[in-house]
């Protein structure tokens, strides 16, 4: 890791005025929840169930074989021990200082709230709410995992559906508008830990007018040649160091 990138990136976050973080499933794998393609990766499973995960995890597989879909959505999605990561942290403590404005995630796991962010723009909603699909009654993530079987509703019987978005269902317009507000507004956008190969949602960078567009990825995306700073190193290592020594803080 360059020391001049990581010097240059807490330059751009002191100086900042209104920043954005856009992040991605590269967030939470070092919490230990796997993305889609990575050698532990959501792929795996494919062997077991002969369906990938985009198949396993759309509305059609959900109405069709809603006993499969979670006995699958209890193995690999949900992660109760999962903890928050250096990213998630130095993002919390930088909208504490005033500094970072929203974070806008692709993520479902609830790990940014629970590092402490207030402001959490969830795209694709979150495992931590469920609700039933007939009298709307909320449910909480401890509901499904102690659950067996598809899980129902205590109130009218019907089915208790998580409130993500599957593949195949639109995103929700209020977050989506929400989002692109912010990232309208923002001088500095931050956008970690993906590919930004998954639209809608990526397809929101657009939006972004501000003076400093900072990629950090493991690998390549194909804003590289818009970015005004590209950092191919792990997410939460690189905000922890760029804001070490800079603010007062502990993790």
């Amino acid at each position: 890791m360059k020391m001049n990138k990581i010097g240059k990136l807490r330059e751009i976050i002191k100086n900042s005025n209104y920043m954005v973080f856009f992040g991605g499933a590269g967030v939470s794998t070092e919490s230990k929840i796997p993305d889609f393609r990575s050698e532990t990766g959501l792929y795996t499973a494919k062997e077991i169930y002969n369906h990938s995960p985009e198949e396993m995890l759309s509305i059609e597989f959900f109405n069709n074989h809603t006993e499969t879909f979670y006995r699958y959505y209890r193995e690999y999605i949900l992660h109760p021990e999962a903890e928050p990561n250096d990213a998630h942290k130095t993002l919390a403590m930088l909208e504490s200082k005033g500094i970072l404005k929203a974070v806008i995630t692709q993520n479902i796991d609830g790990l940014h709230q629970k590092a402490g962010s207030k402001e959490v723009l969830e795209l694709h909603g979150s495992v931590k709410r469920n609700y039933c699909i007939s009298c709307h009654k909320k449910y909480d993530f401890d509901y499904i995992i102690d659950s067996i079987g598809v899980p129902k509703c205590n109130r009218c019987g019907k089915l208790v559906r998580p409130d993500v978005v599957l593949y195949g269902e639109g995103l929700e317009t209020e977050v989506l508008d929400k989002a692109i507000h912010y990232i309208e507004n923002a001088d500095t956008l931050i956008v970690g830990g993906t590919s930004l190969v998954v639209y809608p949602a990526a397809g929101i960078i657009k939006y972004f007018k501000g003076k400093n567009l900072v990629l950090i990825n493991k690998s390549g995306t194909p804003l590289d040649d818009s970015a005004d700073l590209i950092i191919n190193e792990s997410i939460g290592k690189v905000l922890k160091k760029a804001v070490e020594n800079a603010f007062q803080t502990n993790f």
